[in-house]
């Protein structure tokens, strides 16, 4: 059973309308910078370019992190507070797991357009070109685990709240340095994905451009709320935004070179249109 800290409660009574703008913002910013992505994958109706282990791992990262944030004692604490304090100020008080869900429904729904997009009869000559690229095994192998890790924290959530209390923190720290390590991890296989690749394909160059900032602020916006004892859910975001940016960095040179190419391509005709009547003056002369 958890109880709530009537000390703490009178505190989140009173909430904070800057804060609370700022948290607010900070979940319509987390939404509307996966939409670039969303679209891209349904505009292009193909998820080549993104790399299996980038989503599987991506996936997990989420549901490690929303697990994280409900099971922290600081949050059930809050979430508790509920019930003895008004519904705006309820809403300001769990703003900050808003944030996490948002982001980890957004994922998800990555990973869901990920599979229906994925290409499963690629052209003969794609495929003998790209002899690595990923197989629909690997696709229907990403959702399976997704779920079987779903399942596992929630029920692992449940057990430690209510069977075990006593050993909460441990596995909320559990969970945190779980999403940590695997955010780290997953940015390594599309790095090299997009790298072999040349091309960012259907990884969204605007969903980074929004996302790398934004981790900063948000790990930020994490820290005030949860202070030094809930670094295992604010950490994630710092280390997201770091190898984000790398990535980032990789995918706007991709697309600079690419379109110095193709601007080197249009410029040839054009060239040889002009010095093509020189070179009929110099043959009638």
């Amino acid at each position: 059973m958890i109880y709530a800290d009537h000390q703490r409660c009178r505190e989140l009574a009173r909430p904070d309308l800057v804060n609370f703008s700022v948290s607010v913002f900070i979940v319509l910013g987390i939404l509307v910078s996966y939409l670039p992505q969303h679209y891209k994958l349904i505009s292009r109706r193909s998820s080549r370019g993104l790399s299996p282990l980038f989503v599987l791992l991506g996936t997990i990262s989420g549901t490690a992190s929303i697990a994280n944030i409900l099971t922290l004692p600081e949050s059930t604490r809050d979430m508790a507070c509920c019930k003895e304090i008004g519904k705006f100020p309820c809403a300001a008080a769990l703003l900050g797991i808003a944030q996490i869900g948002v982001q980890w429904t957004c994922f998800f729904f990555i990973m869901l357009l990920f599979l229906i997009f994925f290409p499963r009869n690629p052209p003969a000559a794609e495929e003998e070109q790209d002899t690595n690229m990923p197989t629909w095994k690997e696709a229907i192998l990403v959702l399976a685990l997704s779920l079987t890790f779903f399942i596992i924290a929630f029920i692992g959530s449940i057990v430690f709240v209510y069977a075990l209390p006593s050993h909460v923190r441990g596995w909320a720290n559990f969970l945190g340095l779980l999403a940590t390590a695997l955010a780290a991890v997953q940015y390594i296989p599309q790095i090299i994905m997009t790298w072999r690749l040349q091309e960012t394909g259907s990884l969204s160059i605007p969903m980074m451009c929004i996302q790398t900032p934004g981790s900063f602020v948000f790990a930020a916006s994490l820290a005030t709320r949860l202070g030094p004892e809930g670094w295992s859910a604010w950490g994630l975001f710092i280390f997201t935004g770091c190898l984000q940016g790398c990535l980032l960095v990789m995918s706007l040179w991709f697309c600079w070179r690419d379109r110095q190419a193709q601007k080197s391509v249009e410029e040839g005709p054009i060239r040889d249109h002009e010095q093509t009547p020189l070179l009929r003056d110099g043959r009638d002369s």
